[in-house]
């Protein structure tokens, strides 16, 4: 009895560490913003109980998503140098354990979802569906980004849906432009594994292309992501301040690709980890900033 009270905690921790929970930072801030945005061009009034619901979503679908990732891909994480170190690798979480927390995430998901409105309901097992084929992609196309950048996208065109109640094309675009942007920034990640994609017939474009190639197309992603922000604070009539985080975002972009070179990765864990998270923190904190002013009231 008071084995098991021990355990439980410890399989846990080492779940939450198997789903890198914290990287729910990078998509979050983005869900938030639809979702402020659409309150505020609804009735200028933040909704807490939604927001909070929200949020459930989020971190569900994205814990069951990492969850399947690591269930699927362990065979191919326990022949790469960089992976091999995974908990599901190592046996620090059991096959078992990470099938039931997924099941549990996606239980979480869907029961968040029922308690928006019926269109969530409706379309959740849509965005489950590239959550799941995401991690077969390497194995069957040299671009498994783009459907990453699908499943991505989903998020803020999830979050303005569970405010509204109907589609917006608003939404879309700032979804296409998390997309494009984390598919963008999963392309540098991807070119340390170039060895080993290769050697274990991995698709992706830095194995297939090269790494020169995967770096000057994650710049023409990060270059397109601006523009959509921008397109998105167009259609939204944003104000200064969205527009000044819009240009600190920028100059994170700009920094993220002078640290990153075709021939020094380096500092790649730094433009991914550090300045990937700023680039989310940063404009949710200016977007918010900017609809407050603009008369969104708390």
């Amino acid at each position: 009895m008071s084995t098991a009270a021990v355990e439980t905690p410890g399989r846990t921790k080492a779940f939450l560490r198997l789903v890198m929970i914290e990287h729910s930072v990078f998509a979050l801030p983005f869900a938030y913003i639809a979702a402020l945005t659409a309150m505020f061009l609804a009735d200028k009034r933040m909704h807490w109980g939604e927001l909070f619901i929200v949020t459930v979503c989020m971190v569900g679908l994205r814990t069951f998503a990492m969850a399947a990732n690591r269930i699927i891909d362990r065979e191919i994480d326990a022949r790469n140098p960089r992976t091999a170190g995974r908990e599901l690798v190592t046996g620090a979480v059991s096959l078992k354990t990470a099938y039931v927390g997924s099941a549990v995430a996606l239980v979480v998901f869907l029961g968040a979802a029922a308690m928006l409105n019926p269109l969530c309901l409706a379309l959740a097992p849509v965005a489950v569906v590239p959550m799941v084929v995401y991690p077969y992609g390497k194995r069957f196309t040299n671009f498994p980004q783009a459907i990453l950048g699908i499943a991505q996208a989903m998020g803020p065109v999830g979050a303005w849906l569970a405010v509204t109640g109907s589609w917006s094309w608003e939404a879309v675009v700032l979804g296409v432009a998390v997309g494009i942007w984390i598919g963008g920034f999963d392309l540098i990640y991807a070119c340390q594994d170039v060895e080993s994609d290769r050697e274990n017939g991995v698709g992706s474009p830095p194995a297939r292309f090269g790494v020169p190639a995967a770096i000057w197309g994650a710049r023409v992603c990060h270059l397109l992501t601006t523009l959509l922000l921008g397109w998105f604070a167009i259609l939204t009539d944003a104000g200064v301040a969205f527009w000044i985080g819009l240009v600190v975002v920028a100059g994170a972009f700009v920094y993220e690709h002078t640290i990153v070179k075709p021939n020094d990765l380096s500092k790649l864990n730094r433009a991914f980890f550090q300045t990937n998270s700023f680039v989310g923190i940063s404009l949710f904190f200016f977007a918010l900033v900017d609809l407050v002013v603009r008369g969104l009231g708390v």
